[in-house]
């Protein structure tokens, strides 16, 4: 094993479906409850109205920022960075001290969006915008970059779902190698129409409310939202006092090189990514306490993993979020992390909702009520489009 430095994270932000903070997710995740319903937030012409998981309350407050006019997916950003910043105890001031870098991950970012380019594509007087200014108006890292004055490098991670995962591993990659004190990571995704009819018209999404494992799973219902860690050198954290939340102990990365939407038949772009993840953190696959699985509620993404969860991990429970939140897309990597790191914190995990009845072709089910934990590391992994699969491997030690 090739273990390497545990990251410290010292703060987290959360908002989705499920809340417009981390503490009322949990709440509600744990409440069992979930409200999808067809898309408010725009019209749709489709013959079915596909549900999705909104978020209909106004959650951004343009008075805590310094630039408010950004488009949602940016404002879905800011809005859990503040929160992870309040939360990791670091003002802004401090901020501008250090070398800190944002790393985030989302989809398409909120270019389609913009209801002014929609709106003049279809009439004469299209307008014209530069690419540069196109990509700064959509791009969260900037946003978030900008917003806090900060002078370390800022990327976005456009990798389909795994995007927020994938932004995670890459901002601890940041901190281990020196190259910043603290690194803002997490993803970001809001809903619009090209993407819920893009979804729509692959024919993977379920007309009822998304059932992750279950035999009458039909696909997947899209969501939105925004999930923040603040990831910290030692060095760093100690010299104001500050305590870790938890680590990132290993993160793998591999694709299957198989198809454009489906996973490798054999789930071999997965276990790979997780026997990476696991050997830099040192770990067996015995050493996990639970999985928190991409879980789309499609019949391939569940049979591969249940499929590779049985032969890695027999024994070890497994839940899905999306049941509660939906996709979200290139947040959905770290919206389970998130939720990964209080799940550990509180010794259990919710159940899975949607999945009532098990599917005879699947080796392995997922827990079906409130389920204790035993252990201090998890597992998070995503599969996205394109073949990627996306592993972090969670701890609450360090050591």
């Amino acid at each position: 094993m090739n273990r390497v430095k545990p990251v410290s994270v010292t703060g987290m932000g959360c908002l989705c479906a499920a809340g417009l903070n981390l503490k009322s997710c949990m709440d509600f995740l744990f409440a069992g409850k979930r409200h999808p319903a067809p898309p408010r937030g725009f019209c749709s012409d489709q013959e079915i109205l596909y549900p999705v998981f909104e978020i209909l309350d106004d959650f951004f407050n343009p008075d805590l920022f310094n630039e408010p006019h950004v488009l949602r997916t940016g404002q879905l950003a800011l809005t859990a960075a503040l929160e992870a910043v309040i939360n990791a105890g670091v003002g802004r001031k401090r901020l501008k001290q250090q070398q800190v870098g944002v790393c985030i991950g989302t989809n398409v970012a909120g270019s389609v969006q913009n209801k002014q380019i929609q709106n003049g594509s279809l009439s004469e007087n299209f307008p014209y915008i530069l690419p540069v200014d196109r990509f700064k108006v959509s791009d969260p890292a900037f946003h978030i970059a900008r917003e806090f004055e900060l002078s370390g490098p800022f990327q976005t991670i456009v990798n389909a779902c795994s995007a927020g995962g994938d932004a995670i591993g890459i901002g601890a990659s940041w901190i281990r190698s020196g190259l910043c004190d603290m690194v803002i990571a997490g993803g970001t995704d809001a809903l619009y129409p090209i993407t819920y009819r893009g979804f729509i018209s692959l024919m993977n999404c379920d007309d009822g409310p998304c059932k992750p494992f279950d035999a009458h799973r039909k696909g997947l219902n899209l969501g939105e939202g925004a999930a923040i860690m603040i990831l910290e050198s030692d060095t760093c954290r100690k010299k104001r006092g500050k305590a870790p939340e938890a680590f990132i102990l290993g993160y793998g990365s591999a694709a299957d090189a198989w198809h454009f939407t489906a996973p490798a038949r054999d789930g071999k772009g997965l276990c790979m990514a997780i026997e990476e993840a696991l050997n830099m953190a040192g770990l067996s696959a015995s050493d996990i306490a639970f999985i928190n699985a991409h879980g789309t509620g499609t019949l391939d993404n569940d049979r591969i993993e249940s499929q590779v969860f049985s032969s890695l991990f027999p024994n070890i429970p497994f839940l899905s979020t999306k049941g509660y939140v939906g996709h979200t897309l290139g947040a959905a990597g770290a919206i389970e992390a998130v939720f990964s790191i209080e799940y550990l914190k509180q010794g259990r995990i919710p159940s899975s909702v949607g999945f009532t009845n098990p599917d005879s072709e699947l080796s392995a089910c997922p827990v079906q009520k409130i389920t204790e934990i035993f252990g201090k590391t998890a597992l998070s992994d995503t599969l996205a489009f394109g073949g990627n699969n996306s592993v972090l491997v969670i701890g609450m030690e360090g050591d």
